[in-house]
């Protein structure tokens, strides 16, 4: 079964007020990534490995003819994977460059006006939360908004990039 999503047009007033973000789970966390970066959901294939490539790029697929490199931002972030039938692979397009995110499942979405995002705290040690917009309640829940150009550095994206055009 492969979940699905439609992008609703924001009305006139609604535009500027607030942003919608498509909500995963990582592990026990709740994240959200802007829609507008997000092409398709997918269920979870296994990707053709790549040689030396590393771990959390798991490999490519053909999706429609173009070839997709696979991040798996539960090992880039340190999380442990688990494929199960809820595991999918969100099609994203980050700086140019198509990229399949796989996630342990997708939510919904939620539509945020940006002074619902608060600043992330600042830890002080080996973590890096440079990719976090900000943290923001939505009901009862807590969401990490994430910007995806900034999770993965650009040596990494050169990584990608050369995945898809291998």
């Amino acid at each position: 079964m492969t979940p699905s999503f439609s992008r609703r047009a924001p009305t006139a007033g609604a535009a500027s007020a607030a942003a919608e973000y498509l909500t995963f789970r990582l592990g026990e966390e709740e994240y959200g990534i802007d829609i507008l970066r997000v092409q398709e959901i997918r269920s979870y294939e296994q990707p053709t490995r790549m040689a030396h490539a590393p771990e959390f790029i798991k490999g490519v697929i053909d999706l429609r003819g173009v070839i997709v490199p696979i991040v798996d931002l539960r090992l880039k972030l340190g999380c442990p994977a688990e494929y199960t039938p809820f595991t999918v692979v969100i099609i994203l397009n980050v700086a140019g460059t198509v990229l399949g995110a796989v996630v342990d499942a997708v939510a919904d979405v939620v539509a945020l006006p940006a002074d619902a995002i608060k600043p992330a705290p600042q830890f002080q040690g080996p973590m890096d939360a440079s990719f976090v917009r900000g943290i923001a309640t939505t009901g009862e829940r807590m969401l990490i908004v994430v910007d995806i150009e900034s999770l993965l550095s650009s040596a990494e994206m050169g990584l990608v990039r050369s995945v898809a055009n291998a």
